[in-house]
Formats: C-alpha cells, sequence, structure tokens
C-alpha cells in the first residue's frame, strides 16, 4: 500500500514517522516548502542569530532514507480523490492508495488595498522568513498588523535588529481576547519597555505603493500614514487548503474530518491546522492551530490509516495547554482561562510587584475543583497540572502542593508561599505551603 502525505510539518511528519512503526508501507511526503522537516516555531531564532536553519531539523537527513520514507519536493495543486492521483503544479502525477492532507496554515489577508505588494507578507512557512531577510537590510520602519502570538513574534526579530517597530492592534489591549485583563496590560507595558510602537485600537485601512509597486506606508482607520518598506500581516491564520477546491473533500473553513481524522472520501484523511473537526470536544474550538494539537493528530492518523476498520481510535486532544514567549516574559496555560469567565469561575490572581510576572489559579466557585492556570514568567510542570485538572483537584489542595509544579531552575526565586497567603488574606484562611518535594515528589505524584 502506498501512503501519500501532503505536507512536512508537524502533523504530516508525525504522521510518517508512526506509520513506519506501525507498518512496512510505502510512504512519500510531499512538501513545497524545505527539502527536510523543521521546527516551524524556530523560525524567529534562525533570523536572531540564535540559531542556524540545520539546527531546527529535529533529525539528520540521513533519517528518511533509512527509515524509507520518500520525500518530494513540489506543490500539489490538484486532488483527484476518487481516481487517487495528485496533480503538481509541473503536470508531474502522483498515484495514492491513501492519502493524508496535512498542509498547515496560511497568514489572513483581509482584502487590504495594497496587500499584495512587495514587502507584504507574514510569517509562517520558510519562505516568509527569506522575505524578512530579503527586506532587512536598509529598513527603516517595520509595520506590524494583528495583535497575537505571530505579531509579537515578528516584533521581537525585527527589534533584535534595531529596526524600527510599529505595531497595530485593533483590540483596547494586546491579545484581549485571550488573555485576561490584567497579563494583557502586563504585555503591553513590555511592548513599550522594548521600545515598540504600539497602537492600540487602530486598524491597518491601506498599504501605499512606491514606484516600484513596493509598500512605502500604510493608511491607518485614524486617517495616519506612517512610512515603512515592510508591512507584516499578522492577523491570525486560516487552513492552507485552497488547492482541495472542486476535489470532492467536504470542506469548511478547513478540512471536515470525523472523530478519526477521516474526511468523507474513504481513504483519505486530514490533521494538523488546516483540519476542521466536525465535533469538537467540549470547550474546544474546530480548528486549532497549535503545535501539539498537530502532533496529536498525526499520530492519530497514522494509527487509524494503517490500522483502520475495527481498530479505529478517536483523536482526543487532552487537557488544553499553550506557551509562548512575549520578549522576557514566559506564558503558560493550562485548563481554561477565559478573558471574560462565566459567573462559576472563581480566580486567585497573584502578580509581582515588578509587573512581569503572575500566577492565575481558575476554580469553580461552587465545586472548587480547579480549572485552569496561567502563568506568566514562572514555569509549572505540565504534567503535575494536567494531572490536578482532570482530575479536579480542589483548589485548596492545588495551593498546598503548589511547589511540587514549580519547574524553574535551581536558584530561581519561588513564589508559591505569596500566592497562597494571598488565598489566604482573600478567604480568612489559613492554609501553608507544603514542603517542596522536587522532581522527586512530582513523579510520586504523577505515578499516585
Amino acid at each position: 500500500m502506498h501512503i501519500v502525505i501532503i505536507g512536512n510539518g508537524i502533523a504530516g511528519i508525525t504522521a510518517a514517522r508512526h506509520i513506519r512503526k506501525l507498518s512496512d508501507h510505502k510512504i512519500t511526503v510531499i512538501s513545497g516548502e524545505t527539502d527536510h522537516f523543521f521546527s516551524r516555531t524556530a523560525l524567529m531564532y534562525i533570523y536572531m542569530g540564535h540559531m542556524r536553519f540545520e539546527d531546527t531539523k529535529p533529525y539528520e537527513d540521513w533519517f528518511w532514507e533509512k527509515n524509507r520514507i520518500e520525500l518530494v519536493r513540489g506543490f500539489v495543486e490538484k486532488v483527484e480523490p476518487q481516481s487517487k492521483l495528485l496533480h503538481f503544479e509541473d503536470g508531474k502525477t502522483l498515484a495514492f492508495d491513501r492519502l493524508l492532507i496535512a498542509t498547515g496554515s496560511k497568514s489572513n489577508k483581509f482584502g487590504w488595498p495594497g496587500q499584495d505588494l512587495e514587502g507584504v507578507q507574514g510569517l509562517y512557512s520558510y519562505q516568509d522568513l527569506e522575505g524578512m531577510e530579503r527586506y532587512s537590510p536598509g529598513l527603516k520602519r517595520a509595520v506590524i498588523v494583528g495583535g497575537g502570538l505571530i505579531g509579537i513574534e515578528m516584533a521581537e526579530m525585527f527589534h533584535s535588529r534595531h529596526i524600527p517597530v510599529t505595531f497595530l492592534v485593533r483590540e483596547k489591549s494586546f491579545w484581549d481576547l485571550v488573555l485576561p485583563l490584567e497579563e494583557s496590560q502586563m504585555i503591553n507595558r513590555h511592548i513599550l519597555e522594548n521600545g515598540i510602537d504600539l497602537r492600540l485600537e487602530t486598524e491597518l485601512k491601506e498599504i501605499l505603493p512606491d514606484a516600484n509597486g513596493k509598500a512605502r506606508a500604510v493608511v491607518t482607520n485614524k486617517g495616519e500614514t506612517i512610512e515603512c518598506g515592510f508591512v507584516g500581516l499578522t492577523a491570525g491564520v486560516s487552513p492552507n487548503v485552497d488547492f482541495l477546491k472542486d476535489s470532492g473533500i467536504e470542506m469548511g473553513r478547513g478540512v471536515l474530518v470525523n472523530d478519526f481524522l477521516e474526511t468523507n472520501i474513504p481513504g483519505v484523511f486530514a490533521a494538523g491546522d488546516c483540519v476542521q473537526l466536525q465535533n469538537p470536544k467540549h470547550g474546544r474550538r474546530p480548528i486549532e492551530a497549535v503545535w501539539y494539537t498537530g502532533r496529536m493528530m498525526g499520530e492519530t492518523a497514522a494509527h487509524n490509516i494503517v490500522r483502520g476498520g475495527q481498530s479505529l481510535i478517536p483523536y482526543d486532544p487532552g487537557t488544553w495547554f499553550n506557551s509562548a514567549k512575549f520578549f522576557d516574559i514566559e506564558y503558560q496555560v493550562y485548563g481554561t482561562v477565559l478573558a471574560n469567565p462565566p459567573e462559576n469561575h472563581a480566580v486567585l490572581y497573584w502578580e509581582h510587584s515588578d509587573g512581569r510576572r503572575s500566577i492565575r489559579l481558575v476554580y469553580d466557585r461552587h465545586t472548587g475543583g480547579i480549572l485552569g492556570l496561567n502563568l506568566m514568567g514562572v514555569r509549572y510542570r505540565q504534567e503535575v497540572c494536567v494531572k490536578w485538572l482532570e482530575s479536579g483537584t480542589p483548589i485548596e489542595e492545588v495551593l498546598q502542593n503548589l511547589g511540587m509544579a514549580n519547574f524553574d531552575p535551581e536558584f530561581y526565586k519561588e513564589y508559591e508561599n505569596d500566592v497562597v497567603a494571598l488565598y489566604n488574606r482573600q478567604s480568612g484562611r489559613n492554609l501553608t505551603l507544603k514542603k517542596r518535594r522536587g522532581l522527586a515528589g512530582a513523579l510520586d505524584f504523577l505515578r499516585a
């Protein structure tokens, strides 16, 4: 059986690896982006000089031939699932028996005048990194549109080369559709501290060209013209599925799949950012463009492609988590932490006096069970947090054992006593933090 995978990101490559573990089937991975799989989240570090491209490849180049995974460089232009045939832009074709679509995302464009000018792009692919490199020499100012994780990454990249940045954020505060108000305001301050020209409640209206068809300025919804030589469009991403039009594969915003990551066409599966779940788990979105969900989908798809029949297993994303970095402030979230929580969500929020560290615990007001943790500038063990959340551990038990979750390096200052003291002041209780048990204690807890 010939299994073809379109896309060599985390979903596609995870699937390829697990298909090989499970079978001796022929595997072909197609990518128009790069010859080999690389860590997409590390693109910014290549630009900033912290890593070389070869450092971002998790596997040596010989890995693929050794594991009999054939790599094909090219763009698929059309899919004919009924005849099980792929058509490439160069006119070539490739037959398959089973197909996995794992084509990831593309940067959003919303019809702004000038959005297709030279010097206007997003930050998702390796080619986007090459574009930033091409336009950076002599660049006097970059304008970034969209206040999310990709936007702040791009801002940090230009900032690392002392290129002035203007950051247009439509919302009243940075990423305030996701972050609670206190954390959002913390990041506002941090962006400004780093010398970024942050413009809140400001939208892009138009991008103006120079005589050569390159971006020279943007016009905002407030009527201001900002001179710039580069415009970063980072107002989110959407599934990269345009090439599937008229294929017969059912589409929404992404490739529609059932609980087993199957499309409406037998033998055709999809995984990763390009997927739209028909029946997402309670509290989860139908499209989740996150690294870890792509990895989990890839593993699930591999099993179902190889085993099939009565052995299908449903995709289970588990407990929500995510992590990122806002310049120097690391961010972790586990479980349910909402910018606008419902009435039954009680919150314990502690913030350090330096305004660069915070711990937020969300719990059910009626049952006391822990619902979510939001961390800024503090690291907690994922496994410990997930076990608390999946068990619905009472907030007071979590607080008494909070030190067990701390994952900061040795000699870092710890703040768990401050969090417990804050809870005691607010509740009138007299809880004490149990002695921190470190990694050994955390492992004992996880085994229990």
